[in-house]
């Protein structure tokens, strides 16, 4: 007997303009991570688990330390999967400007960087209904997911020239064999936001 055919998620890639777009329609105390996710590529539970003391503005750098992950409405803090998934990944100074910016805006103080409205630890479901879907409607970009802009961040890397092995890096990926599995080697088609991978 066969074994049933397992389908490859879909992936989206955001260009540079739909970022902004993304960014601008998203509460504003939510636009840092929406760059950091889309040009560090940074999953939601890392970006969540960001501590300020893993932010080198200077290096213009962020570490990848500790995830955040909800099991049963309970939060729990750990380190990332992997000993790849441990990382520190270079942002462009545009990103560092809006951390920048973020850190300046915090009006609680507290050790993550991006938290809840309320000064607590972000819980990723109530992220998505509150902000994260609103703000992809109001940007015309219904149904792209937030793991999506690791997916854009990847392509972006690939589309300046970044090797396998240095996507894999920053990505956190175990090997660069599962890189080339995920994404193929070639640059992302230019407007097109919705393909299967970048091959």
């Amino acid at each position: 007997m066969p074994l049933p055919k397992i389908e490859r998620e879909e992936m989206s890639f955001l260009t540079p303009a739909e970022i902004v777009d993304l960014a601008e329609a998203i509460h504003a105390r939510h636009r840092a991570p929406v760059s950091v996710g889309a040009y560090g590529g940074l999953r939601i539970g890392e970006l969540a688990g960001l501590r300020q003391s893993r932010v080198d503005l200077r290096a213009r750098a962020v570490t990848v330390a500790e995830i955040l992950t909800e099991v049963k409405g309970k939060l729990i803090a750990g380190p990332p999967k992997t000993r790849a998934g441990r990382r520190t990944v270079g942002l462009p100074p545009f990103v560092v400007h809006e951390l920048e910016a973020h850190l300046a805006a915090a009006q609680r103080p507290s050790s993550h960087i991006f938290t809840a409205p309320g000064g607590g630890l972000l819980r990723v479901l109530g992220f998505r209904a509150r902000f994260w879907v609103p703000a992809t409607k109001a940007a015309a970009l219904q149904g792209l997911r937030i793991h999506d802009l690791r997916h854009t961040a990847v392509a972006l890397w690939i589309a300046a020239g970044a090797t396998p092995k240095e996507v894999a890096v920053r990505a956190g990926h175990t090997s660069v064999s599962f890189t080339l599995d995920r994404y193929g080697t070639r640059r992302p088609p230019g407007r097109s936001r919705r393909v299967g991978a970048i091959q």
